[in-house]
């Protein structure tokens, strides 16, 4: 199950959501890095559906690994919008 860590400041409401095996790891391609602290992604365990829900609300958000396509298959993330870095999917989201 995906770990899931919502903050809410300052009309703000910042998901993230990362794939819990990927806690702690490093990964680049060419110029790409993306380094998957625990300090920022660790949360608390949550389903597929309870993350998409934050992700609704989210004004900004960061995810890393499976949540990516299922964020990708509702709408919430356009599939142009996905970074793999050595096949780890990653995606931001910013709503205005």
């Amino acid at each position: 199950m995906p770990s899931l860590r919502v903050v809410r400041t300052q009309g703000e409401v910042l998901v993230v959501v990362c794939d819990p095996e990927l806690l702690g790891k490093k990964f680049k391609q060419g110029e790409l890095k993306l380094e998957v602290k625990e300090s920022f992604y660790r949360g608390t365990e949550a389903s597929v559906k309870e993350c998409l829900a934050a992700l609704r609300e989210a004004t900004i958000a960061n995810l890393v690994g499976s949540i990516v396509w299922h964020a990708v298959k509702v709408g919430i993330i356009e599939r142009a919008n996905v970074f793999k870095i050595q096949s780890v999917p990653h995606a931001q989201l910013f709503r205005f």
